[in-house]
């Protein structure tokens, strides 16, 4: 793992590895695969293949993702923040273009995140904090023809990337419950739940403002070229 990533000895946070060029290069790479990948994948739906405008609404989604989750209400000491509806960014591709797409291009923001922020104790930890749980963010797409189609698909997504954040907690970063007096899977529950619910009760009250609502549809409308 030296070639793509170096051990960094931390008495305090504990060892964990920086990317080098290389490990950064191959992030890039997969990420462009992933974007590349979603112009030829058929499917069974209407849509078989990612078209340039879900290819732009996808990127201007990711790019407003990755800008608004540098402004952070609340910042954790442990990792983890309250964002400025970050996570609403990427559900809305799911909410646009079905589960496929949603999963494409969340899982594409998973590899983005890794590439500017990126904190690796171990390979399950990196894919689990990044691939897993990002990517869980295009669930969304699993309600995107439903009536009140963002709401649910937005719950959904948040509740997977919990998933697996709750499974990195408990797993990799464990030991720090002791501090608390607190089994690993409560202490994982109750952080990483305390910032996710917070930034989720946010968003959900703003989407259900039928001004937002109404505006989100119109999106929507421009994204897939067809009535919401």
């Amino acid at each position: 793992m030296s070639f793509f990533a170096t051990e960094v000895i931390d008495e305090e946070w504990g060892n964990y590895f920086e990317l080098t060029g290389a490990g950064y290069g191959a992030i890039i790479a997969l990420m462009l695969i992933i974007l590349l990948a979603a112009c030829f994948i058929s499917g069974k739906g209407e849509n078989k293949r990612f078209s340039t405008k879900q290819l732009v609404f996808s990127s201007m989604a990711m790019a407003l993702a990755m800008v608004t989750s540098m402004i952070k209400v609340v910042d954790m000491p442990m990792g983890g923040s309250v964002t400025f509806f970050s996570m609403l960014f990427i559900c809305l591709t799911g909410y646009w273009f079905g589960l496929r797409g949603g999963l494409l291009t969340a899982i594409a923001y998973g590899f983005l995140q890794l590439i500017v922020d990126p904190y690796i104790i171990s390979i399950p930890q990196m894919l689990t904090d990044y691939i897993f749980a990002f990517g869980a963010l295009g669930l969304s797409g699993v309600f995107s023809n439903a009536k009140h189609g963002l709401l649910k698909g937005y719950l959904l997504g948040v509740l997977g990337r919990y998933f697996f954040v709750f499974l990195s907690g408990m797993i990799f970063f464990g030991s720090y419950a002791s501090a608390y007096n607190m089994a690993a899977p409560v202490y994982s529950l109750a952080y990483n739940g305390a910032y996710l619910g917070m930034e989720t009760l946010i968003t959900l009250i703003l989407i259900s403002l039928p001004p937002v609502n109404k505006g989100l549809a119109r999106v929507k409308t421009m994204a897939v070229g067809e009535s919401a």
